[in-house]
């Protein structure tokens, strides 16, 4: 919500673990019950997730610092 105070641009709201989808998406698939995703073609090894610098320099902060928190919690997964 405080981010509709902000001034016009993207920022991204996210937590302070940068990760690929080849290594989160798994991860919750198991917590949901899911079969995982297949891979996706055209992607760099080396692409991770966006970065939440400009919304922690705002005031932001993440209710779980990181993806693995938040599942953890959420979806009740060591």
């Amino acid at each position: 919500m405080a981010a509709l105070d902000w001034s016009g641009g993207p920022v991204n709201i996210v937590d302070d673990d940068p990760a690929p989808a080849h290594e989160w998406l798994p991860a919750l698939a198991k917590a949901l019950g899911v079969p995982t995703p297949g891979p996706v073609t055209g992607r760099q090894e080396w692409e991770r997730g966006a970065l939440n610098a400009l919304a922690r320099g705002r005031g932001w902060q993440p209710e779980w610092p990181t993806w693995r928190a938040g599942f953890a919690a959420q979806c009740d997964i060591p």
